[in-house]
């Protein structure tokens, strides 16, 4: 495989939703996400943005619907999906840290933090489960032991 470009990782993913630039603001506030570029068209909508955590890139942007679907296909937020669309994981420093600020920002909780073991031959994490304000279900994680 030839490189990625600088400051891209291999995989990353776009979120949709109803009000992408509070979504921005809220997911920099709420999980610690660094904005990188919000590009804003008329009327303030966002065209293209980039959050970064860590080495990892977040895209958020708004939707479009059945009347006026983008590549082919409507891009529907969970809200208008009716139900989680996608899931994120995350890896952080400190789960129980990050779930507090989370919780703090308004996420709602649906697995609090705890510990995760698949044994010895594999790894254990202690994690816990969020919902966005606009539906996504986030997985945030924090390694404790790597498999052998």
């Amino acid at each position: 495989m030839n490189p990625t470009p600088p400051d891209w990782p291999r995989i990353s993913s776009s979120l949709v939703c109803q009000d992408p630039a509070a979504m921005i603001d809220w997911l920099c506030r709420a999980f610690g996400f660094v904005l990188r570029l919000k590009v804003e068209g008329e009327d303030g909508r966002i065209e293209h943005s980039e959050l970064c955590y860590g080495e990892g890139v977040v895209m958020v942007c708004g939707e479009s619907g059945p009347g006026a679907p983008r590549f082919g296909t409507p891009l529907l937020s969970p809200r208008a999906a009716g139900g989680n669309t996608q899931s994120m994981m995350v890896y952080v420093d400190d789960a129980d840290a990050h779930c507090a600020q989370a919780r703090a920002a308004g996420a709602r909780i649906v697995a609090e933090p705890a510990l995760h073991d698949y044994g010895e031959a594999y790894w254990a994490d202690r994690s816990y489960g969020a919902i966005d304000p606009e539906g996504h279900l986030w997985w945030i994680t924090q390694r404790i032991r790597s498999a052998p």
